[in-house]
Formats: C-alpha cells, sequence, structure tokens
C-alpha cells in the first residue's frame, strides 16, 4: 500500500513525463535536440542575440531612469528575454498581441519602436503602437487580458482571417477567474489564439508552489481540451519553434494551446517591490545566471563558429546607441497631462467620471483636504 506522499511523488512523476520541458539548447550551449540542426543558422542565431541583447540594455536602462527619477514605478523582465524576444518573433506582421505590463521585450521586438517607455512618464503616445502593429496596450489588472485576446481571436475566425492572436501572462495569474474563462471560451470557439505563460516562478511574493498545487502550468490544458506544452523559458530555439508550432496550429482552424515558458526573473518585481524580503535574491540569482539565455546563446554560437568579437562590440556600441535616442526622445516629450486619465476612459465621458475629474481638478487647486 502506498503512502500518500509515495502516490503524490508518482503522481509528480507522471506529469512531468506527459509534460516535459522542451529544450534545443541546454543550459551549456550544447544542441541536443538534432532535429533543428539544419533549421538554425548564422543569421538567426546573430538576429536572436543582438534583440535579447537590446532588450536587457533597454531594460537596465529603464531601471536606472526609475532610479534617477526619470520616469516612474517600472516594472523589469531581466532573465526573461528568450521567452519574450523567441515568442514575438514567431508573429506574423498581422497578427495580435495582449502583452501584460512586464513584457515590454515583446512589444518592442514585434513593434520595432521604443515609445513604450513613454508610458512610465505618464505619456499616452507609449500605449500606442506603430503604424502596421496590432499591439494592445500592456494590462496591468491580472489576466484581463485573456478573454479580451480571446475575443479577437474568435473575431478573426468569424472574418475568416489568417491572422492569430498571442496573449502573455505571469504564473499568478493562472490563479484568476480571467485565466479559466479565456481558456475556456477559446477551447469551445476554436480561437486561433496562443496562451503564453511565462512561469518566473514567483506573482510579487508568492511563489508558484503556494499558487497552485499542479505540478506544472502546461497540464492545466488538459481540462480544457487544448494542447499543453512546457519549454525552457531561456532556450530562444525551443521558445520560438514552439511559438511557431502553435501559431500554425491557430491559422490552420485548430484552436488555441498554452504554452508554459519556465523561467526566472532577476530583478524585484517593480522598482517599488524589495525582493531580499521573500525570497534569497542573491543565491537564487547566483544558480540561475548558469541558465542566462544570453550566455548560453553565446556559448552555442562559439561552439557552431558563429561568434565574432568585432561583431559583438559593434553591436553593443548601436545598442548604447538606439537606446539612448529612445531615451531621449521620451524626454523632449511635453509633461504628461493630468487630464488623460479621465479623457481616454471612455469615448464620451460618463457622470462618474466626469466627477471625480472635477473633484480631483480641485483637489489639485488646492480646493480639497483629501
Amino acid at each position: 500500500m502506498h503512502t500518500p506522499i509515495e502516490n503524490r511523488n508518482t503522481h509528480q512523476q507522471d506529469i512531468t513525463e506527459q509534460f516535459p520541458m522542451k529544450q534545443i539548447i541546454d543550459s551549456e550551449g550544447n544542441l541536443v535536440d538534432d532535429t533543428y540542426r539544419n533549421e538554425i543558422n548564422i543569421e538567426d542565431c546573430r538576429k536572436f542575440y543582438r534583440q535579447m541583447l537590446c532588450m536587457r540594455t533597454f531594460d537596465q536602462k529603464a531601471i536606472n531612469l526609475q532610479r534617477q527619477g526619470r520616469i516612474g514605478t517600472y516594472p523589469g523582465f531581466n532573465g526573461q528575454e528568450a521567452a519574450q524576444v523567441g515568442s514575438a518573433l514567431a508573429l506574423r506582421e498581422d497578427d495580435w498581441m495582449f502583452p501584460t505590463y512586464r513584457d515590454h521585450a515583446a512589444s518592442i521586438t514585434f513593434g520595432g519602436s521604443y515609445a513604450i517607455i513613454s508610458t512610465w512618464k505618464g505619456r499616452v503616445e507609449g500605449n500606442r503602437p506603430p503604424e502596421g502593429r496590432n499591439i494592445v496596450p500592456p494590462s496591468v489588472p491580472i489576466a484581463t487580458q485573456l478573454p479580451l485576446a480571446t475575443g479577437a481571436a474568435m473575431a478573426s475566425r468569424y472574418r475568416e482571417s489568417s491572422q492569430a492572436v498571442i496573449a502573455y501572462f505571469g504564473d499568478g495569474a493562472t490563479s484568476e477567474g480571467d485565466f479559466h474563462e479565456g481558456m475556456n471560451f477559446a477551447s469551445v470557439f476554436k480561437a486561433p489564439v496562443v496562451f503564453f505563460n511565462q512561469n518566473n516562478r514567483y506573482a510579487i511574493s508568492v511563489p508558484v508552489w503556494k499558487q497552485m498545487n499542479s505540478e506544472t502550468i502546461a497540464q492545466k490544458a488538459v481540462a480544457y481540451g487544448m494542447p499543453g506544452v512546457r519549454v525552457d523559458g531561456n532556450d530562444i530555439f525551443a521558445v520560438h519553434y514552439e511559438t511557431m508550432k502553435a501559431l500554425e496550429r491557430a491559422r490552420n482552424g485548430e484552436g488555441p494551446t498554452l504554452i508554459e515558458a519556465v523561467t526566472w526573473r532577476y530583478g524585484a518585481h517593480t522598482t517599488a517591490d524589495d525582493p531580499t524580503k521573500y525570497r534569497d535574491n542573491e543565491t537564487e540569482n547566483r544558480k540561475n545566471l548558469l541558465n542566462d539565455p544570453l550566455s548560453r546563446l553565446e556559448t552555442f554560437m562559439k561552439s557552431e563558429g558563429y561568434w565574432d568579437a568585432q561583431w559583438a562590440e559593434d553591436i553593443e556600441k548601436d545598442i548604447k546607441s538606439e537606446i539612448d535616442e529612445a531615451v531621449k526622445e521620451m524626454e523632449s516629450m511635453p509633461e504628461a497631462d493630468v487630464n488623460d486619465i479621465y479623457d481616454h476612459m471612455f469615448e464620451s465621458p460618463t457622470w462618474p467620471i466626469e466627477e471625480q475629474k472635477k473633484a480631483y481638478m480641485e483637489y489639485l487647486k488646492g480646493g480639497s483636504e483629501k
């Protein structure tokens, strides 16, 4: 007779066998899935590496800007570059993206613009996608973008369009009802949507093992009759090719896919957070640096003879120049207009919004003690 602990261990083993971690290059940069030997080339490697380095540089710059008081509270993504860049580069130009507040790397990669940084200085321009790109403004409430992404995907299907939709969310979002509603509707109506989860193992201060009793997030797909895929979120090749497969499946009318990209966020939840209060950041970061997405790709490129020191030096200079220019453009914008908080809520202001605006404007003029 098995004890409850033995039964649980057996169950966990069954689940991990059913949802194995897909990987193409391992943490030491070795090619472990030879099926992709002919798919991977120097051009893609350099494109992937440059974009990931660009996004990491951008993220570090944004954190510095916040610390200097030049932008407001900022949510970093350092460590999640492969998950975001790899998935975004799998999209077609006319596809739809529903990002969270942490998916700047995905939005910038897909949209080709750094304008999003102005969002964190209160400018509405940061929420406007570049011409020809369907990027919905970042969703700050947790998981609310998932039913919306499903709706957009259903609309695409009704129009008999081949457009697909990708919706990003974190592990904490799986505790919200919107996650389950979005998944259920997408499954029932075979919506062409990819639910892309970045499991960075912490929803603010709550670790994933306190969020759920499931061994994986990918297994949640079983309840909704859709494929669930678990990938090494720091392996850009695994992320890219699995996202491409899911998008192709969506375009072919086969419905949604849930992808769990297992990764790690080096920094705080936001610049207003202190992660040392709930995790051993130094130890955990040191351990996860062995699995860093950029270092892994660099090692692989060197082993394949794709690496060029001069090229690496040149792109670093180019990237710094690009980001400095984006910051200069952001800081040349006028100060944010407080009216935008209210005037962009609805097409025509509703009476509660008008009352709130009036009260707040009086407060700003010193007409209220509250």
